[in-house]
This record gives C-alpha cells, structure tokens and sequence, in this order.
C-alpha cells in the first residue's frame, strides 16, 4: 500500500489532477505487484497475482472484483515496464519518484506538442 510519503510526494507535484490520479493508480498498482512478485520475479504471473489477491482480506468482502484487479493489475503492470524500460531498471525496481518523473515527461511532452492559444 502506498505509504503517507509517497502519497506526499504525488500531491506534491503541480501536475493537473487528473494526471496526479493516474500516478497515484500506477503507484498503487505498483506496490501490488511488489507484493504479489516472487523473489528474482520481473513481474507477477497473472496466476500468482490471482492467489495474492485472493489472500487479501479486504477483497474478501466482493470475490467479484478479484479478476477486474488482477486484470487491471496486469495492464498497469505494461504500462509500468514501458516506463522502467526507459528508466533503464525492472519494473518492480521503480520508485515513486520514477513515476513523478515519468508523469512529469508527459506532461511536459504534451505541453511542447500544444500549440499556444491565441
């Protein structure tokens, strides 16, 4: 789970709020996927991340929304290899900071393709 600095440092960045919402859903699924990965593991097989999510107790309560997770877990966890790739490290290896930074490229990249209003 994300912990108060890391959830400090998201909020901390002046990216709008939508942008700021899908760091803090990268986060998350990242320290997930921390979670669930076995030792010397790039990522977690859907299999493993189906049997990590049902051992948590807060899922327990909707059995439903296990597979949407796992599901969701695993397209973020594409998204988190395209941005380790280009950190240069595996992708349970990136840190909070390396998504602020990531998301803070994007931003920045979207900015230069706008053409200024008029």
């Amino acid at each position: 789970m994300l912990s108060p600095q890391d959830l400090e440092q998201l909020e901390s960045t002046l990216l709008p709020a939508l942008e700021r919402h899908h760091l803090r859903l990268l986060a998350h699924s990242l320290r997930c996927l921390q979670q669930a990965a076995d030792d010397g593991e790039p990522l977690p097989n859907p299999q493993r991340l189906l049997a990590w999510a049902q051992r948590q107790s807060n899922l327990a309560v909707d059995p439903s929304f296990i597979p949407v997770l796992v599901e969701q877990l695993g397209k973020a966890a594409l998204q988190l290899e395209q941005i380790a790739l280009e950190q240069g490290c595996a992708p349970l290896e990136l840190g909070i900071s390396d998504l602020v930074s990531w998301g803070q490229r994007q931003a920045d990249q979207r900015l230069a393709l706008t053409p200024p209003e008029p």
